[in-house]
């Protein structure tokens, strides 16, 4: 029996792997929302759904989520939605404290319209991806989601918090299934170029300076992107409970400066460092405690950094890569 997944924020870095993995089942139908938000490269975004015009089973549909008349007016043909990924957002935690209103009306509003859709698309199973960011500066490591005192300190951060809130009275009210994951500095091909793992890279393979921001101690727990996608998939098949929160990490942080030994050695190439003061909004450490995942969702991270690194510049050398 064909069910119908819809991903928000499907053309992006993390969307488009995931629907990568869901085409493969013949019984999915997927329906992807995006917006090409110009934050980064559009012409990559549509290199990254490229292939999966190829699949009947896909539908793409260009919107923002923030407009909710055209959302519904978009899904008016579609009678049900079995599950729903939600994975659009705004992102980004120093651009938030530059324009946080935006951030509000994209993670805040889009997300309670997406919540709206399941409601009317009588949905069971709805994933919200969240952030390590929610957790802020946080001593108690490994990061656990016991742990009930949230402390973001960036506007990105506090509407991820709020989404899970949402999701909270969201489940209570319909009694759709909630599970927020709370994902750790994800990386691996078709990344977003801000980030640190795309920024070295591309840098250090095109002989430029690198801007390091601190002294390197900064510790980040950095999970590949195709084990991200194994704990969505998970995600959306558990039936165990109504509401729950998981860290979906690797729980092997590593410091700044190894990150950039292991970029140096997988290159065979040394970096050039331009050091910079820390930034506002970056937290010093992430730290995921996986144990919640692994006894819920089976969740076991195999990728290690070395061949995830690997695994990202080779996809820089390829056409599906927009050199901009």
């Amino acid at each position: 029996m064909k069910k119908t997944i819809l991903v928000t924020g499907g053309a992006g870095f993390i969307g488009s792997h995931l629907i990568d993995s869901l085409l493969l089942n013949p019984n999915h139908h997927v329906i992807c929302i995006d917006n090409f938000d110009p934050f980064y490269s559009v012409e990559q975004k549509k290199l990254n759904i490229e292939a999966h015009f190829k699949s009947p089973n896909y539908r793409f549909i260009e919107l923002d989520i923030t407009d909710k008349v055209s959302l519904h007016e978009s899904l008016i043909d579609v009678a049900n939605i079995d599950t729903v990924v939600h994975i659009a957002a705004k992102a980004g935690v120093r651009p938030s404290i530059q324009n946080p209103y935006a951030y509000q009306i994209t993670n805040i509003v889009g997300t309670q319209n997406i919540m709206d859709i399941a409601v009317e698309k009588n949905t069971k199973q709805f994933v919200f991806a969240s952030s390590s960011s929610v957790y802020g500066i946080n001593p108690e490591y490994p990061w656990s989601e016991k742990n009930n005192v949230l402390m973001p300190i960036s506007p990105y951060a506090s509407t991820k918090v709020g989404g899970e809130l949402m999701g909270y009275t969201f489940s209570h009210l319909y009694k759709i299934r909630f599970i927020a994951l709370r994902f750790f500095t994800v990386f691996g091909p078709r990344q977003r170029p801000d980030l640190a793992i795309h920024q070295f890279c591309k840098k250090i393979m095109s002989d430029e300076n690198i801007n390091v921001y601190g002294d390197g101690s900064t510790l980040r727990d950095y999970t590949y992107v195709g084990d991200i996608v194994k704990g969505i998939e998970a995600a959306m098949s558990y039936d165990k409970s109504i509401y729950e929160i998981i860290n979906i990490g690797n729980n092997q942080p590593i410091k700044l400066s190894e990150l950039i030994d292991e970029i140096e050695h997988v290159l065979a190439k040394k970096a050039k460092i331009n050091h910079l003061p820390e930034q506002p909004g970056d937290v010093p450490v992430t730290y995921a405690s996986i144990d919640k995942a692994k006894a819920l969702l089976g969740y076991h991270p195999d990728t290690s950094l070395e061949e995830g690194i690997r695994q990202f510049t080779a996809w820089m050398q390829t056409p599906n890569y927009y050199k901009s």
